[in-house]
């Protein structure tokens, strides 16, 4: 069997030490700004970052994206985010927990609900699963295993490829993806991990009972490159370069998604780093701003990095809002004042 624990190990070691970010390709945030309001006739302490997502009630519009599990290292990151999301009542998702279904010792690695009570917490794993041997029941199990409200199945065909273990059977995967939305008693979401997801496939997603949907766009972790830096294969290693600025700008993304699934929860993600690009998400349509190796680093180094930073980005969103004069999410989410720049 696959030593799944060490890959996490090692995928971790790579994002923290390696330049594994996009190239040549940006979120897209930049081409967006907010017309300042220099009246906002509203208390800079009164602002609420008080939401829902999919009739669940977050104090913050914010999720700490699916990052890992399945091993040690995994492990500790795990609690320390779970224990800082819980804190400041974010959202969180965990990483692929297919490792914890194949091999039950590493289901603590996962158990992040211990840490996190009150929070909307969701599960992962990879759709492509689906296409080899795994069932409802391993879905199910996946749930369970990490207390989870809902789960996500995430898309990560390019990874795949460059992946020295890939699974690359992508062959007939959404009705398998359907036929899990129609037997889980939960909410099944997808996403991508970093390639973007575009409108017309945002549709088909939701006609086949997909309740909510994570961009991932491009503009932050490229896996193609992550998995160069572990590929022996030269022709793999050199072909990886080629894809470092691949993907659909995750403002892109979330705009057109919106526009194409009006009524699905949507999370916008990938390469944010401050709260003002969740700002931006949230007002090109996002439900939910999600944060991932950005918060990896802090989360490694200790609670009190960790806790400064998702208290920056807290106070960077308010003070947007303040900015543009929005007093709640919703008003933020059919805001005016974002425009292109010229």
């Amino acid at each position: 069997m696959t030593d799944i624990g060490g890959r996490k190990t090692e995928h971790i070691r790579l994002c923290l030490e390696e330049e594994v970010g996009a190239e040549g390709i940006s979120t897209g945030f930049e081409k967006y700004m907010f017309r300042h309001n220099a009246l906002p006739e509203l208390n800079f302490e009164d602002i609420s970052l008080k939401t829902t997502f999919l009739g669940a009630p977050v104090r913050t519009p914010f999720l700490i994206s699916s990052m890992t599990g399945g091993s040690e290292l995994a492990a500790m990151i795990n609690d320390r985010l779970a224990e800082a999301a819980e804190r400041r009542g974010w959202a969180m998702g965990v990483g692929s927990v297919r490792a914890a279904v194949e091999r039950n010792e590493l289901s603590s690695t996962f158990a992040v609900r211990r840490k996190a009570p009150s929070i909307p917490i969701i599960a992962n794993l990879g759709a492509v699963q689906l296409n080899y041997g795994f069932s409802t029941e391993d879905c199910m199990r996946a749930v369970d295993i990490v207390g989870a409200d809902m789960l996500v199945l995430h898309l990560n065909s390019l990874q795949e490829v460059f992946q020295p273990e890939g699974n690359k059977a992508f062959g007939g995967l959404l009705s398998r993806i359907e036929d899990i939305c129609r037997s889980l008693p939960i909410p099944v979401g997808v996403k991508e991990v970093g390639w973007g997801i575009d409108g017309v496939t945002a549709k088909r997603l939701r006609g086949a009972g997909v309740a909510f949907i994570d961009v991932a766009g491009a503009g932050g972790t490229s896996w193609s490159q992550v998995e160069k830096f572990r590929s022996a294969d030269p022709v793999r290693r050199a072909a990886a370069e080629a894809f470092a600025d691949w993907g659909i700008p995750t403002a892109e993304c979330i705009r057109e998604v919106r526009a194409a699934v009006p009524d699905a929860a949507l999370i916008g993600s990938g390469g944010l780093n401050n709260g003002v690009d969740a700002a931006k998400a949230l007002a090109l349509g996002a439900n939910l701003a999600g944060f991932g190796r950005a918060l990896l680093e802090p989360a490694v180094h200790s609670e009190e990095r960790l806790d400064a930073l998702l208290e920056r980005v807290e106070f960077e969103l308010r003070t947007a809002m303040f900015g543009i004069g929005t007093g709640d999410i919703p008003a933020l989410n059919s805001t005016t004042r974002l425009v292109r720049r010229e």
